[in-house]
Parts: C-alpha cells; sequence; structure tokens
C-alpha cells in the first residue's frame, strides 16, 4: 500500500472510530476530536513535539476568529429575547400577511430571528409565539411549527455568523459576504420547500395536543416596552448588512480607495458584530429601560451555553490543521483530483455521513471542513463559497434520534418519537437534498 493510501484510509477508519466513540459510548465531541487528532498526527510520521503543538495552533488559529463571533452573537441573540424583539418581529409579520399566511409569517420570523441566534435559542424564542398564534387562530400547531423550525435550521446551516458556516468559511477560506449573498439564494427556496409547502402537507393531519408545555408557554407575556419592528430588524441584521457592503465594495471600488479600506473594516465579522452588540446595549437595553447591572448579567448569563460550541469548533480546527501538516488533506485531494469526483458533492456527503452517524449539525460541518480544506486548496476554479453551502446542507441532512435538536423539537411541541421522524426527520431530509440540487445548479451560473 502506498504512503498516500495509509495516510487516507487511516484517517478514514479513525473518523469511524471517533463516530462510533461519540454515537455509541457518548464520548464528548471535543475529547473524541482531540484524541483521532493526536492518533493521525503518531501515523503520519510527525515528531512528537510537533503533534501538540501543530494541535494548539490549529485550535488557537480557529478560536482567534470564531471565539469572537460566537461570543458576540450570543450576547446579540440574549438581549433580543429579553427586550421582546422576537414578539414585535413575529407580530408584524403575522399582521402585514395576515391569518391565512401564518405558515409563510412564521417562515419570515424564524429565517430573520434565526440569523443572530443558534437554534435551540430562536425555538425557545418563538415556541411561545407559535402555541398562542395556534391557539388564537384555531390553526394545527404543526401548520405554524413547521415553517418555524424550517426557516430556523436554513438560518442555523446557510447564514453567517453563525458557528459551522463561519468555521467553514475560515477554514475553507471564502468570502464571507459572498457566502451570505449565495446562502440567501439557496435557503430561501429550501426554507419554502420544507417549510410552507412540506407543512401544508403534514401538518393538518398529525393531531397535536398542546399539553402542559403550551399552556405555560401562552401564559408567558412579553415585555410592556418592548422595541419598535425596525429598530429590532436594524438590530438584528446590522452584521448581515455590514458584511455585504465590505463584498459591494471589494467588487466596485480600487483597492487603495479609503472608502474601500472603511468598508472592509466595518464589514470583518467580528466588527461588524461588536457594532451590532453596542447598538443592542441601547435598542434592546437602555431603551427598554434595563439598568447597566441587567444588561451586564444578560451578557454573562449567555456565555456559558457557547462553551461547548467553542471547543468542539477550536478541536475540529486542531483536526483540520493536523490532516494539513501530516500529509492527509494533500492525500485526499490528490485522490480526488484523479478520481474525478465533484468536490461539492464529496462536500455534502462527508458531511452528511457524519451528520447521520453522529447527529451533530456543528460536528459534521467541523469534521466536513477539515477534511476538504486541502481539496480547496488544491482545486483550481472551486467555488468556496458554494463548497462551504454544500457541507451546510449536508450537515442539515436526516436528523434522527442521536441529534439533540430531534428531541428538542419533540419535547417543544408536545410529538411523540414517530411524529418527530415524520415531520423533523423528513423536514431535514428535505433541506439537505434540496439545498444540494440548489447548490449543484448555482454552481453552473457563477
Amino acid at each position: 500500500m502506498s504512503h498516500e493510501a495509509s495516510l487516507i484510509l487511516f484517517a478514514l477508519l479513525a473518523v469511524i472510530a471517533l463516530v462510533v466513540f461519540i454515537a455509541r459510548f457518548k464520548l464528548h465531541p471535543f475529547l473524541g476530536l482531540m484524541l483521532v487528532s493526536v492518533a493521525i498526527g503518531f501515523h503520519s510520521g510527525m515528531k512528537l513535539p510537533a503533534i501538540a503543538k501543530t494541535f494548539q495552533e490549529g485550535v488557537g488559529n480557529t478560536l482567534g476568529f470564531l471565539g469572537v463571533v460566537v461570543g458576540l452573537g450570543m450576547m446579540l441573540g440574549k438581549m433580543l429575547s429579553e427586550s421582546g424583539g422576537a414578539h414585535v418581529i413575529a407580530r408584524t409579520f403575522i399582521r402585514l400577511l395576515g391569518e391565512r399566511r401564518l405558515p409563510w409569517a412564521m417562515l419570515g420570523v424564524a429565517f430573520v430571528v434565526g440569523v443572530p441566534v443558534l437554534f435551540s435559542v430562536g425555538l425557545v424564542l418563538l415556541v411561545p409565539i407559535v402555541y398562542a398564534i395556534a391557539r388564537e387562530t384555531n390553526t394545527p400547531l404543526m401548520r405554524v411549527a413547521i415553517p418555524l423550525v424550517a426557516g430556523l435550521s436554513v438560518s442555523q446551516g446557510f447564514l453567517p455568523p453563525h458557528p459551522g458556516p463561519m468555521l467553514a468559511i475560515e477554514q475553507i477560506g471564502a468570502d464571507v459576504g459572498k457566502t451570505i449573498l449565495y446562502g440567501a439564494l439557496i435557503g430561501i427556496p429550501t426554507a419554502i420547500v420544507a417549510g410552507p409547502i412540506f407543512g401544508s402537507l403534514v401538518g393538518s393531519r398529525l393531531k397535536v395536543d398542546l399539553g402542559h408545555l403550551g399552556e405555560r408557554a401562552t401564559q408567558e407575556a412579553p415585555p410592556h416596552h418592548p422595541p419598535g419592528f425596525a429598530l429590532t430588524l436594524l438590530t438584528i441584521l446590522l452584521p448581515v448588512m455590514l458584511m455585504l457592503l465590505a463584498s459591494l465594495a471589494d467588487l466596485a471600488l480600487p483597492k487603495d480607495d479609503r472608502l474601500r479600506e472603511w468598508a472592509d473594516f466595518v464589514g470583518s465579522p467580528i466588527i461588524a458584530m461588536l457594532l451590532a452588540v453596542l447598538l443592542s446595549i441601547y435598542s434592546f437595553g437602555y431603551a427598554r429601560g434595563f439598568s447597566a447591572k441587567q444588561i451586564l448579567k444578560f451578557f454573562e448569563d449567555c456565555i456559558g451555553p457557547a462553551a461547548s460550541i467553542l471547543l468542539i469548533v477550536g478541536a475540529g480546527g486542531g483536526l483540520s490543521k493536523m490532516l494539513e501538516r501530516g500529509g492527509v488533506g494533500g492525500a485526499i485531494a490528490n485522490l480526488v483530483e484523479h478520481a474525478q469526483v465533484s468536490p461539492l458533492l464529496l462536500g455534502w456527503a462527508v458531511a452528511a455521513a457524519i451528520r447521520v452517524a453522529v447527529g451533530s449539525a456543528t460536528v459534521a460541518i467541523t469534521m466536513a471542513s477539515a477534511i476538504m480544506a486541502p481539496v480547496a486548496v488544491n482545486t483550481p476554479g472551486l467555488n468556496r463559497e458554494l463548497l462551504v453551502l454544500a457541507m451546510g446542507a449536508g450537515s442539515l441532512f436526516l436528523s434522527h434520534v442521536n441529534d439533540g435538536g430531534f428531541w428538542f423539537v419533540k419535547e417543544s411541541f408536545n410529538l411523540t418519537v414517530p411524529q418527530t421522524l415524520k415531520t423533523w426527520t423528513v423536514l431535514e431530509t428535505c433541506i439537505g437534498l434540496v439545498a444540494l440540487g440548489l447548490v449543484m445548479l448555482l454552481a453552473q451560473f457563477v
């Protein structure tokens, strides 16, 4: 067996072992990624001190960027939650579209609210609104709930500043603004198919008892002095607008233009998120009557949940660096080049396989990014933004009982396991397949 074949085979076995450890023995993904990285370093023949140093370098490079973005994103989401901004967005969409278009209204709400917050946070924010709407309008619960979770899931998988897409952008070397633009072009029709269209087919057939959770949720009252709709929208979409502005400036202005320098500065993910959080301190904080002490407590409360995500993402960066320095990435790139396999399809398949086996979308795109980063470097002409989105689509494919999101959705809407499989699992599979098709289609034009 050649050296390259040996590297690839061992990396494959190591990833399979990682999946088994996480899925069967419930090993934390952070520890699993560390062990796999060290094992790959040993097998590749790296010097012993270099193994630890390489992993440390990969973790540091990744978290030096993503740690700040994720932390700021959690702060922005917490301020949105405490101010009642999510309620404002939901009520405004429903009023504009009317009760007959409730599924479309909930899709729009979820897609917008899902930009600055994690899936679980968005679900916690919006579940009370779903129950209240279902009761007030006598609409079947799942007709409203399916578009909601579709919009949140698509935002999580395709749009920065979420940790998965941001990690992939960093590892692959993609452009943030272009990824946002392509992500919207692909994500919106994908969410429509998986949300209102799929919901209209199955939502009315499932009889779901609102249960005690529904009773509690509908009793929750929004804050007395919430922000206005325009101010809420401006605050949570400010990072996206600034990142898009930077990409447009890069296309329209010469490199030495002073305006382009400022656009690139404020449009860098870290500065864009910082400006949004600073704005939220006023728009969602002081203007709502919160004191400086209360705002500080909000920020302190939201940092803890980010720790696990940051550990996994950081370890994924360490694995990526180990694959690069150990020669595994180059061997995979050579194999793909000679096999004539589309890197977009390969990236989707790698992420989908890990997603099905492990359950976590974050782990799936983390590992897929590590594996595909050398392929991107060695594939001239590859659209890296579409590769990020292909992996994002794969990371959402076929959620089932090994995914924490599966149980979160089940409990949030008082579903049975078979009902969750018929709704959430089918919905996520639909997202993965439709988005892949749109990525391959868009690749013909960009």
